[in-house]
């Protein structure tokens, strides 16, 4: 009899272990944000050949899937409009009626915000690198609780590609918001609130990683760089090793249903520009082929102005900003009137609030079409030399060049390629065009303006939006 009841008992086990409930990865979870209007990717395992039903509380209808021989199913389900009123999504195997339930969800405007340190960086600021007003947003952040939401993916590497990562959804409030991108919450804040719908951010940042850690092991190939497990741990910081970052961060949130990408990296490459124009386009392109939702918006953020001691970050400026110009639906904003003068040796600068609404009129103009928002600054169009004087003009002049203030950051060079401060600058309004001249400069062939590592600009468009750094010359010699 006690043999009888132990088989029974062994079988019961079996029986028991042998089904599998419902799982999720965590980036399908209560208190997420999905995108609204669309037909949403929800993904998870469940029993073997299965049946999975999904209902959800803004629709009267049962979504069916069935699920493959690994268990594995991956379902689309449709939003409809934005909606504050938290929802709830219903996960059950029909074989073994075992069921989840996510609950708190809101549906609205999905973002990914990427790249390293300074997308990275939290509310709460670094060690050694504040946020300006960031314990004010702290503070006050559950003013937010009912329209954000933030998933972010903590900072890990992998040789393979992996299927989920350690986060969950977390909504606003002083104990989360001190953890979140700062950029990704003023973008949040202010896509928010001009939308008047909820804001999700998926944030996967790894500070000091280089472009091509977010690729896959077949692009670094196609670009000659070694994806061999003995080259990639033979680097001198942890943050510079390639493909990792792809697999253990990028790949399991890849899935999700964005909206677009904001993205601030470079500073890691910054004197590797000539391979950094064809690798970043590339990259662009591996993820909306990842992504799969078609030429989804990717807007990035120019690298900060900082002491690198090599005169390179302006090169590296200019081919992000070549980028954006011939990739589809992309675009750069400016920060180079942001930092201020005792950061100049701070990677970090401190004022991420206009980075992040300078994102967020970008989208606002060019991916919801509130034509009301600056998407961009003044453009580089042309240079003049009459006498000692240089005009150069501009395009991408919504609302002309504001002559309110001192304009600073251009430099002025004769035929022996050496630039000197411009010392008088003006604005002829008639025709928008900035006059330079340096008295040091007899006869100018070529000017530049915030064409430096470390540069403070104040030529100003539209929306308080700065002017692009250019430079008028090709000396690639001249720093």
């Amino acid at each position: 009899m006690k043999f009888t009841k132990l088989l029974t008992a062994l079988f019961l086990g079996l029986s028991i272990t042998a089904k599998t409930e419902v799982k999720l990865p965590n980036i399908i979870g209560s208190n997420m944000v999905l995108q609204q209007n669309t037909d949403v990717r929800v993904w998870g395992s469940a029993s073997k050949n299965a049946k999975v039903e999904i209902t959800v509380s803004w629709r009267s209808d049962t979504i069916s899937v069935q699920t493959d021989k690994h268990g594995k199913f991956l379902a689309q389900i449709p939003t409809g409009s934005y909606t504050f009123e938290p929802q709830t999504i219903t996960f059950t195997d029909v074989s073994d009626k075992k069921e989840i339930t996510l609950t708190g969800i809101l549906i609205g405007e999905v973002w990914l915000a990427s790249g390293q340190s300074n997308m990275q960086m939290p509310l709460k600021g670094f060690p050694g690198c504040n946020i300006k007003d960031g314990v004010e947003e702290i503070m006050f952040s559950d003013n937010e609780s009912n329209r954000i939401r933030f998933f972010t993916v903590p900072s890990k590497h992998s040789y393979n590609l992996e299927e989920d990562v350690n986060a969950v959804w977390t909504i606003p409030s002083a104990n989360t918001a001190t953890e979140y991108s700062a950029v990704a919450w003023h973008y949040a804040k202010a896509l928010s609130h001009a939308l008047g719908c909820p804001v999700g951010i998926v944030s996967a940042a790894y500070g000091g990683t280089l472009v091509e850690s977010w690729m896959n092991k077949e692009l670094l190939e196609k670009h000659d760089v070694s994806t061999k497990k003995e080259d990639i741990e033979n680097v001198k910081w942890e943050y510079e090793k390639v493909l990792l970052p792809y697999n253990a961060m990028f790949w399991p949130i890849h899935n999700f249903t964005y909206k677009g990408i904001i993205w601030y990296q470079g500073c890691s490459n910054v004197g590797k520009h000539k391979t950094y124009y064809q690798r970043l386009k590339d990259m662009i392109q591996l993820w909306r082929n990842d992504i799969a939702l078609g030429d989804i918006p990717f807007y990035m953020v120019e690298i900060a102005p900082y002491n690198y001691g090599s005169g390179d970050a302006p090169f590296l400026r200019e081919v992000q900003f070549k980028v954006a110009n011939e990739v589809k639906n992309s675009g750069l904003v400016t920060t180079s009137d942001l930092a201020l003068p005792q950061e100049l040796y701070n990677i970090h600068p401190c004022n991420k609030k206009p980075v992040g609404q300078r994102l967020a009129a970008m989208a606002l103009n060019k991916t919801y079409g509130k034509e009301m928002f600056v998407a961009s600054g003044p453009v580089y169009k042309e240079i003049i030399i009459e006498g000692k004087e240089a005009f150069v003009g501009f395009e991408n002049l919504q609302m002309g060049i504001c002559s309110n203030y001192m304009i600073e950051g251009f430099e002025v060079a004769g035929e022996d390629k050496v630039f000197y401060p411009a010392d008088n600058v003006w604005l002829r309004w008639q025709t928008n065009h900035v006059v330079v001249s340096s008295q040091k400069v007899e006869k100018p062939v070529a000017v530049r303006y915030c064409f430096k590592d470390f540069a403070h600009g104040t030529l100003y468009g539209g929306g308080m939006i700065p002017a692009y750094p250019f430079r008028t010359d090709n000396w690639d010699d001249v720093k």
